[in-house]
C-alpha cells in the first residue's frame, strides 16, 4: 500500500544514529532538503558520550574505538576534521592479556606483532596479514562497500588474488582457520579476541572473516579512539550537515510513518522490527513476513568505571593497548561465546575493554581514568554480571577493585530503552552470521528501498552491517536519490 506524500521536504530520517546522519549528509550534499528526527534528547545513537559515573569523566555510551571511521569511504570525504574531529591512535591497536602474565600485543608494524608469537606463528601471521594490511582500502571497499554485483565484479578483477585468498578463509570459522594456521596459544588467543568481535559461536561459518577484516583495520588504519569522547563525532556530522542546510530535530518520538511531514522519501535509521511497527498497514503481507524472519542476536552488558589509577594491568605493556580482549586462550573464550548462544552466562566472560583515558586526557580528570567495557548475554538477559565481569578484570589486573571510584551498569533493557536499534541489548543491528552477513534484511538486488512508495532502510540491519562507517546510510540515500527524489 503506498503512502501518499505529497510537496514539503524532499526527505526525512528517522533516527539519528551514525547511519542517519550519513544518509542526511548525503542527500543534502546533493541538494535536496532533508530533516533528521530523533527520539532522544541528543542526537548520536551509537555515537553519544555522557557523565555516567562521576563529574568530569566522560564515557561513551555506545561505541568507544573508531577503526572503521577511517577505513570508509564516505567517512574519509567529508571535512569533519572542520567541525571539531579529532582522532587519538593509541600506541598499539589491542592486546590480549594471558595467564601467564604476558600478552600478545597488536602493533601498527604487522612484523613487530609476529615477532612475539614464536618462530613458526610469526611466519605465518606475517604471510597472512601483510597482503591485507598493504591493501587495506582495496579489501575494505568489498567488506564495507556496496554489494551490488557491478562493484564486486569490478573490485574482484583489479585485486583478484587478494579477494580470493581473503575470501577464502573469511567464510570459515575462527576455529577452523586458528587451528589450520597456527600451532601456538598466543596467535590462536589473539585471533579469537578479535573473532568475538562477531557475537557468534566461533565454530560458526564466516567468523574468520571478522578477525581477518578487524585486525586488518588494526594494522592498515589503527584503532583509535576519538578526542573528547565518540560523541564528537555525532556533534561533527550535525554542524557539517548543517552546514550544508540539513537539519536535525530532538526530543520526537515517531510512532507513525502518517504523523511525518510531508516528504518526497522517508529513510528510516531503525531495526525491521521499528519499522513494521511505525509503517503498519503500509507494509505489504510478504514483506512484513520476510522481515518478521530478520533475527538479532545476543545482547550485551555494559560497564562504565571511574577510576583513580590506570588499571594494573599484570603486563605493564598492555596501557599501551586502547582495547584489550579479555577471556584467556583460545578454548575459553569459545566455550564463553558458546554458552551465550545457548542462553546461558559464562562464569568467565569474553571482554571487549577499552581504556580511552590513556590516550585522551580530555576524558577524566588529572590522574584519573575512564574504563569502558562489555560482556556477550543472552538476548533481554537480565541477570547483573558485573561481578563476573570485575573477576576478570582482577584476573588480568590485580588490584584493579581498589581503582574503582565510581561505576555505571548498563544491561540489555537500559540500552534498549537508550537507543531503540538495541534490540535486546544487541548491538550488531541483528545477528550477524554469513546468511544475514549476505541477506540484510532481506536477500533483494537492494535491500535499502523497501516496498512502500518512498520509503528506505538505513540502519545496520541493512548491508553493510555492523560498525561506525555511516556506509548503511550512504548507500540508502544513494538509492532515494535514484528512485524517490531523482
Amino acid at each position: 500500500m503506498p503512502v501518499v506524500r505529497t510537496a514539503g521536504l524532499d526527505a526525512i530520517v528517522v533516527g539519528s544514529g551514525p547511519n542517519g546522519l550519513a544518509a542526511a549528509i548525503t542527500l543534502a550534499e546533493a541538494g535536496r532538503s532533508v530533516r533528521v528526527f530523533e527520539a532522544q534528547p541528543t542526537a548520536g545513537g551509537g555515537i553519544r558520550s555522557a557523565a555516567l559515573t562521576e563529574p568530569g569523566f566522560v564515557h561513551d555510551v555506545g561505541a568507544a574505538v573508531h577503526s572503521l571511521v577511517l577505513a570508509s569511504p564516505f567517512m574519509r570525504a567529508l571535512p569533519l576534521h572542520a567541525h571539531g574531529l579529532g582522532f587519538v591512535q593509541p600506541d598499539a591497536p589491542f592486546a590480549h592479556p594471558l595467564d601467564d602474565g604476558t600478552a600478545v600485543i597488536v602493533e601498527r608494524s604487522v612484523r613487530v606483532t609476529s615477532d612475539s608469537l614464536g618462530q613458526t606463528d610469526a611466519t605465518a601471521y606475517r604471510r597472512l596479514f601483510e597482503q591485507f594490511a598493504d591493501n587495506g582500502d582495496a579489501l575494505m571497499a568489498v567488506l564495507i562497500g556496496p554489494r551490488r554485483a557491478r562493484h564486486l565484479l569490478s573490485n574482484a578483477m583489479r585485486h583478484p588474488l587478494l579477494l580470493s585468498r581473503f575470501g577464502a578463509l573469511a567464510v570459515r570459522s575462527a576455529t577452523h582457520v586458528a587451528r589450520e594456521l597456527f600451532s601456538g596459544d598466543r596467535a590462536r588467543a589473539a585471533l579469537a579476541g578479535v573473532a568475538a568481535h562477531s557475537v557468534l559461536s566461533l565454530d560458526a561459518p564466516g567468523t574468520a572473516g571478522y578477525a581477518l577484516g578487524l585486525a586488518t583495520a588494526a594494522h592498515a588504519y589503527g584503532w583509535p579512539v576519538i578526542r573528547g569522547g565518540s560523541g564528537a563525532l555525532a556533534n561533527a556530522m550535525i554542524a557539517y550537515l548543517h552546514s550544508i542546510g540539513g537539519e536535525v530535530v530532538t526530543g520526537v518520538q515517531v510512532d507513525s510513518l502518517d504523523a511525518l511531514p510531508p516528504s518526497r522519501a522517508v529513510l528510516c535509521d531503525v531495526p525491521p522490527r521499528e519499522l513494521l511497527r511505525i509503517a503498519g498497514a503500509h507494509v505489504p503481507r510478504l514483506y512484513k513476513w520476510r522481515l518478521s524472519r530478520f533475527r538479532h542476536g545476543p545482547g550485551v552488558f555494559k560497564m562504565d568505571w571511574a577510576l583513580n589509577a590506570p588499571v594494573p594491568w599484570r603486563d605493564a605493556s598492555c596501557a599501551r593497548a586502547g582495547t584489550l580482549h579479555l577471556g584467556g586462550t583460545f578454548n575459553e573464550i569459545a566455550r564463553a561465546e558458546a554458552e551465550v548462544m545457548q542462553s546461558d552466562h559464562p562464569e568467565r566472560p569474553y571482554m571487549l575493554v577499552v581504556q580511552p583515558s590513556m590516550f585522551d586526557g580530555t576524558r577524566a580528570p588529572a590522574g584519573q581514568h575512564t574504563l569502558w567495557a562489555y560482556c556477550h548475554v543472552p538476548a533481554g538477559s537480565t541477570v547483573n554480571v558485573r561481578a563476573a565481569m570485575e573477576r576478570q578484570l582482577e584476573r588480568f589486573a590485580p588490584g584493579f577493585g581498589d581503582c574503582i571510584i565510581g561505576a555505571h551498569e548498563s544491561p540489555p533493557a537500559v540500552l534498549e530503552r537508550g537507543n531503540a536499534n538495541l534490540v535486546g541489548g544487541d548491538i550488531a543491528g541483528g545477528a550477524s552470521d554469513l546468511w544475514q552477513f549476505i541477506a540484510r534484511p532481506i536477500h533483494a538486488i537492494d535491500p535499502h528501498r523497501t516496498p512502500i512508495d518512498g520509503v528506505y532502510l538505513c540502519s545496520s540491519s541493512t548491508p553493510p552491517g555492523i560498525g561506525v562507517h555511516g556506509m548503511c546510510g550512504y548507500l540508502a540515500a544513494q538509492s532515494a536519490l535514484r528512485h524517490s527524489l531523482a
